[in-house]
C-alpha cells in the first residue's frame, strides 16, 4: 500500500469511528478503535519515510515483533500440550503398574513429580501413599533420576514435606542398618504422613547420633 491508500483507508476508518460514536450500542467498539489506531499509526510512518515508500509488513517492525509474539505463544501452547500429555501417559502407566504390583520395582523418571500431582488430582485431592512411598525410597536410594544431584535438589521443591521427610527418615535408617528391607521401614512413613516436621528432626537426630559414633 502506498500513501494515498493508507490516507484513504485512515479517512474510512475515522467516519467510521464518527459514526459508531453516536450509537451507544457501538460505542464501546474496541475492535474499531485498534484499526483506527493502527492505520494512524500507518499513516505516520509513510509520512516520515521517503517520497514514494509502499508500505510492507514483512518490514514493519511492529508487525513483525507481533509475529514473533503470535509465534512463541503457539510453540509455549504446542510445548504444554505435549507437557501434558506426556504427563497423563505416564500416570496411565505408573496407574497400570500399581494394578500389578510392580510399582515398587519401578525406577522413576525426570517429571514424575508431576505425575504424581496428576495421579492425586486423578484420585479427587487424596494422598496416593502408595505413590509417596515409592517416591520417598527412590529418592533416599537415589534410584532412577535421583541419582543425579540436581534431580535430588529440584524434588525438594516439587514434593510435598511428607514426602521429602519420608525420604529423608529412610536415608538414615538406611544408613544405620544396611540392607533393611522394605517392609521393615514401614513405620517411616507413619511418621512423615502424620508428623513431617517431627521426621526431619528425627533424620537430623540419627544424622547428627551417626557422626558422634564415627
Amino acid at each position: 500500500m502506498d500513501a494515498g491508500a493508507v490516507a484513504a483507508a485512515l479517512d474510512d476508518a475515522r467516519f467510521n469511528a464518527r459514526q459508531a460514536s453516536r450509537h451507544e450500542d457501538l460505542g464501546d467498539d474496541a475492535r474499531g478503535r485498534a484499526e483506527l489506531a493502527e492505520w494512524e499509526r500507518l499513516d505516520q510512518l509513510l509520512a516520515a519515510a521517503p517520497a514514494g515508500t509502499v508500505y510492507a509488513p514483512d518490514v514493519d517492525d511492529v508487525v513483525q515483533a507481533e509475529l514473533a509474539t503470535d509465534a512463541a505463544a503457539a510453540a509455549a501452547r504446542e510445548t504444554e500440550l505435549r507437557e501434558a500429555m506426556r504427563i497423563a501417559a505416564r500416570a496411565d502407566e505408573l496407574q497400570a503398574l500399581r494394578e500389578l504390583g510392580t510399582l515398587e520395582q519401578t525406577e522413576p523418571r525426570t517429571g514424575d513429580e508431576a505425575v504424581r500431582d496428576e495421579l492425586t488430582r486423578r484420585a479427587g485431592g487424596y494422598v496416593q501413599a502408595d505413590v509417596d512411598a515409592w517416591l520417598a525410597h527412590a529418592l533416599a536410594a537415589h534410584l532412577g533420576h535421583y541419582r543425579d544431584t540436581a534431580a535430588r535438589e529440584e524434588a525438594a521443591a516439587l514434593l510435598t514435606p511428607p514426602v521429602l521427610a519420608h525420604a529423608a527418615l529412610l536415608a538414615e535408617l538406611a544408613r544405620l542398618v544396611p540392607g533393611a528391607d522394605v517392609g521393615e521401614l514401614a513405620f517411616a512413613a507413619r511418621i512423615a504422613t502424620t508428623e513431617p516436621e517431627a521426621a526431619d528432626a528425627l533424620a537430623a537426630f540419627l544424622t547428627r547420633a551417626e557422626g558422634t559414633q564415627g
